[in-house]
């Protein structure tokens, strides 16, 4: 397990390169990326059996951003984990650019699955479980949804199927940032009681800080050996994390930083 100070740097490098990213980009959806910086960053830097020297080693450790616009911070932490050069993160949404506004396997170096249309990520961690059984292997398939996303049924199909097979590799976290595009989750369409909810479809259920790596770090590891059922980490978390001007708000959604506001924000995330 890496250290949890030096892991947590790694973390604050990842926030930056997604401002950074997403401001010269003038697009991308900067709040979504960084309330899911330190779930991502303990995944790719920490969790994850993956070689970016053998990026398709059968037996590897899957990871699905189904939240597909964070894909900047997905980015960030690849190239620190040696799969996309750094100075490569700068080409973020440019005409030819690997580094597309949602991450695409045919381009990106890491990326195990094409994300971008919401609800679709459990379905293909449980595809992938499924045919590794059938080889014989039984990689960890992590999986990263938003909260609004669970609105859409094919989540909870998803979730049906996963349970129905038992598939304890696949290791579901939900961003429960409570915001979505146009207003509070709760507002829009109720998810609460998520963890009750979970359950009664079969599932595992751990509760953590989303922003805590070394409790991510604990939990993301007991979700791991969890046995005959699937796990979801429910990770609660602030929309804009670290920056103060967007920070629990949701009217950030899609909408990159202001020359003024970047280097506020590059400051704050700094210190």
């Amino acid at each position: 397990m890496m250290d949890t100070k030096e892991l947590k740097k790694k973390c604050d490098i990842i926030r930056i390169d997604a401002i950074k990213m997403t401001t010269k980009a003038e697009s991308g959806h900067p709040s979504s990326c960084l309330s899911c910086v330190e779930i991502i960053g303990v995944l790719i830097l920490d969790m994850m059996k993956i070689d970016p020297a053998y990026p398709n080693k059968a037996d590897r450790d899957r990871f699905i951003l189904s939240k597909g616009h964070a894909a900047p911070t997905y980015y960030s932490a690849l190239s620190l984990r040696g799969f996309i050069p750094r100075e490569e993160l700068g080409s973020l949404r440019d005409i030819n650019s690997r580094l597309q506004g949602h991450p695409d396997m045919n381009k990106t170096p890491g990326v195990d699955f094409s994300t971008g249309s919401l609800g679709m990520g459990l379905s293909v961690a449980n595809g992938m479980a499924l045919a590794c059984r059938l080889d014989n292997l039984s990689p960890n398939i992590f999986v990263l949804m938003g909260d609004g996303e669970l609105q859409e049924g094919q989540v909870w199909e998803a979730a049906m199927t996963s349970a129905h097979y038992n598939l304890s590799n696949v290791v579901a976290i939900v961003d429960r940032n409570m915001l979505q595009c146009d207003d509070n989750t709760e507002s829009i369409m109720s998810l609460e009681p998520l963890d009750e909810k979970f359950r009664s479809f079969g599932w595992e259920v751990f509760e953590v800080d989303g922003h805590n790596v070394g409790a991510l770090q604990n939990v993301l590891r007991k979700a791991c050996e969890v046995t005959n059922k699937p796990s979801l980490v429910i990770a609660h978390t602030k929309k804009g994390k670290g920056v103060s001007c967007m920070e629990g708000k949701n009217n950030w959604h899609g909408k990159p930083l202001l020359s003024e506001q970047y280097e506020e924000a590059i400051r704050e995330c700094s210190l």
